[in-house]
């Protein structure tokens, strides 16, 4: 990406798992902090009972590229995206909230400034060039809070949640459990 001077260096090393799974769930997601993660559980909180069902606060993530259902011996193709992205560092500003009607979900969201465009722009293209198959949505920068919700969703106001994004990681949806960070990449 332009402007940064070296390529993103990895801070976590890969979890593996027990089983054999063939297949894993994948996605690149900005990972917020705790102190983010309490902010956003305070606002959905603040809104009320939407939904019964609430996203819990361990699970929020800001997907970049969802990859869905890849192959598990692709797992170090999909991490060798990471280790070649070259990205900024940037503020993200949470101070929308939004709600995909085919999806059922409410989510708060954020304008997304332009490192953050070229980010997810390039995993897309890598996972692209990799020949990885995998569904095409549109980035729309947003945190999901709530799933089932019942139309029509007119939350209230919210007061922005300052974001200062510094890394990215690959996170691996696994049925019943936590998400699981893979790895994490610094930006510049």
């Amino acid at each position: 990406m332009p402007g940064a001077e070296s390529k993103s260096t990895p801070v976590e090393t890969t979890v593996t798992r027990s089983d054999d799974t063939t297949t894993r769930r994948l996605f690149f997601a900005l990972w917020p902090p705790a102190s983010i993660r309490r902010q956003i559980a305070g606002e959905r909180d603040a809104i009320g009972p939407v939904s019964r069902q609430r996203v819990p606060a361990h699970n929020y993530h800001l997907t970049l590229l969802f990859l869905g259902d890849q192959d598990a011996d692709q797992l170090g193709n999909i991490q060798s995206l990471g280790d070649a992205l070259v990205g900024e560092s940037f503020e993200l500003a949470l101070d929308r909230w939004g709600f995909f009607d085919q999806a059922r979900v409410a989510w708060l969201g954020a304008r997304a400034p332009k490192a953050c465009l070229e980010l997810a722009d390039a995993l897309k293209s890598g996972a692209e060039a990799l020949g990885l198959e995998f569904p095409t949505r549109p980035f729309v920068p947003h945190l999901t809070v709530f799933r089932r919700v019942a139309p029509p969703f007119s939350p209230c106001r919210i007061e922005p949640i300052g974001w200062f994004v510094r890394d990215f990681s690959l996170i691996e949806s696994i049925p019943h459990q936590p998400y699981q960070v893979l790895r994490s990449w610094h930006l510049e």
